[in-house]
């Protein structure tokens, strides 16, 4: 009988050992590494770290450049995160309708960007973006408008950052809005159409809520994902101009890989998870007053 009981667990155990020693172990380093000065020094000899418990933090509320990172992930989130998700949906109904011809070949096109890698996507991107060789500043050329230093304008940079995040990321949350359009039945169309429901009223009161989990799952893992804003800026602009698309993931690299102050980066890192997982909290509590 003990057996049958341990049976389950010594299947497991490669898994959660896995997890223990390449997860949970690190995560836990780096929590108790956030209060302490840990830097390059203490590399070769941990007594070298001092323990400032509360240290790291409090510097970090007085860190202009900290919270300069934040208001630009914040604008990356607020701004490209719902742009990504309203793209998506419209890609998604337009895929599934059925007067929509080549609907595989257009499928696979907008998923193209998600399985490209960043690193070619910016080089290509760039040349876009040239200010004076760049195919958007020509065809703003042609329609009588002046050009624009997408990447070297402070205002203009992470716009442009955002424009691609959308164009590579946007595929992913399409596939799984036309996967939850497919599940849909039918007959939810049909008794509206009877009822002499149009398409808006069928769109808004048949297929919206209908996606509603769908929706809810698309939300989170677009908030999540980029509140990791850190591919395009340190591919792209490396947080320039002044500042201007510095994300707080590229701030955490920056003090921890490039100044070695891991304390200080493992503390920002934690300062992250808190603000992550307090969106993804309000996200669960309004899903929840939803369904109530």
């Amino acid at each position: 009988m003990r057996k049958r009981i341990y049976t389950p667990y010594l299947f497991l155990a490669p898994a959660l050992g896995t997890l223990l020693i390449f997860f949970f172990l690190p995560v836990a380093a780096a929590f108790l590494m956030s209060f302490t000065d840990f830097d390059i020094y203490s590399l070769g000899n941990l007594q070298r770290a001092r323990v400032i418990l509360f240290g790291n933090y409090s510097q970090l509320l007085s860190d202009p450049l900290f919270w300069k990172a934040l208001a630009n992930t914040f604008y990356f989130v607020i701004v490209g995160g719902p742009l990504t998700i309203i793209v998506a949906l419209l890609a998604a109904i337009g895929l599934n309708s059925r007067l929509f011809y080549f609907r595989n070949w257009f499928r696979l096109a907008f998923f193209m960007p998600v399985v490209t890698t960043l690193v070619a996507v910016a080089v290509v991107w760039r040349y876009l973006y040239h200010p004076r060789f760049g195919i958007i500043n020509y065809l703003l050329s042609q329609i009588g408008i002046q050009g624009v230093d997408w990447l070297g304008d402070p205002h203009w940079a992470m716009p442009a950052l955002i424009l691609l995040a959308i164009w590579k990321n946007f595929g992913y949350q399409m596939m799984i809005f036309l996967a939850g359009l497919q599940a849909i039945p039918d007959y939810l169309y049909e008794a509206a159409r009877i009822d002499g429901a149009g398409w808006w009223r069928q769109f808004f009161h048949v297929t919206i809520p209908q996606l509603a989990p769908t929706t809810f799952f698309v939300t989170i893992m677009t908030i999540i994902g980029y509140f990791q804003f850190f591919a395009e800026p340190y591919v792209m602009t490396q947080g320039g101009p002044l500042n201007a698309t510095l994300s707080i993931v590229l701030y955490l690299y920056q003090q921890g890989f490039r100044w070695w102050r891991m304390g200080y980066a493992s503390a920002i890192a934690f300062i992250l998870f808190i603000i992550v997982f307090f969106f993804a909290m309000i996200q669960l509590s309004l899903r929840k007053r939803g369904e109530a």
